[in-house]
């Protein structure tokens, strides 16, 4: 079966770097992730990339204490190029050419981003992982994906998560909580349902961007979804109206 996408951007939080420790990184878990996203480019995928930091540090978390919230802000994204660096080696070892495009200027680790050069990458072949968020306080790694993704004009917005699709509540707290198939971004933010922050779905809903929430942890979910198989998760539209999973 071909993509049904040409360009698409993988929202990775840092958790799901973590595996089953309470902190860090596991690079077996990262080869894992390598491994797919190697699949997906093999398909002739143009495949990017933005990973969180909450795996390290969070700028709204408790080991934040009371620091300085642009502080806390800068350090998260201090994180999110650890984690840049550890899956592009994980990639590149895996023969996939990669770049980390860092919005903070750390030239030994990463490339400056710059939107042009990104595409150029993307263009050539390459997987390129955007790094330090926005490059500015105040603003979620879900926010920088949704900005990365219409920068470089992405079809689609993929959120790998633990659990399978976007419910009604929080489905390891209410067992019987709803999974949605189809969901409107407008009902998102009315239901304030977790599942990006609201300034990124509002911003992908006044560029209509869709985005598809499924489950990171099952393998080849990455290259079901490329395929098109939207019923491994919740796909978020501009006009999709609430369809439940049967």
């Amino acid at each position: 079966m071909k993509p049904a996408f040409k360009r698409i951007l993988l929202k990775l939080s840092g958790e799901a770097l973590m595996g089953e420790q309470s902190y860090g990184i596991d690079v077996n878990v990262a080869k894992a992730v390598a491994e797919e996203i190697k699949a997906v480019h093999e398909l002739g995928v143009e495949v990017a990339i933005v990973v969180g930091g909450g795996n390290i540090f969070r700028g709204v978390s408790k080991s934040a204490g009371n620091m300085d919230r642009s502080s806390a802000d800068y350090i998260g994204m201090l994180a999110t190029v650890m984690n840049a660096v550890v899956l592009q080696d994980a990639l590149e070892k895996l023969d996939v050419y990669t770049r980390a495009l860092s919005a903070i200027d750390i030239p030994q680790l990463a490339e400056p981003f710059i939107r042009r050069r990104a595409i150029r990458h993307l263009e050539k072949g390459r997987v390129v992982i955007f790094a330090a968020g926005t490059g500015n306080p105040f603003f979620t790694t879900d926010s920088a994906a949704a900005l990365r993704a219409l920068e470089i004009k992405a079809e689609v917005i993929f959120k790998g998560t633990k659990v399978d699709g976007i419910y009604s509540a929080d489905p390891f707290l209410v067992p019987d909580a709803t999974r949605f198939e189809k969901i409107s971004y407008r009902e998102v933010l009315e239901k304030q349902l977790k599942v990006m922050d609201a300034s990124a779905i509002s911003l992908c809903m006044d560029n209509n961007l869709p985005i598809m929430i499924f489950n990171m942890r099952d393998s080849g979910n990455i290259v079901r979804a490329v395929k098109g198989d939207l019923s491994i998760g919740t796909i978020v539209t501009v006009d999709g109206k609430t369809q439940t999973a049967s």
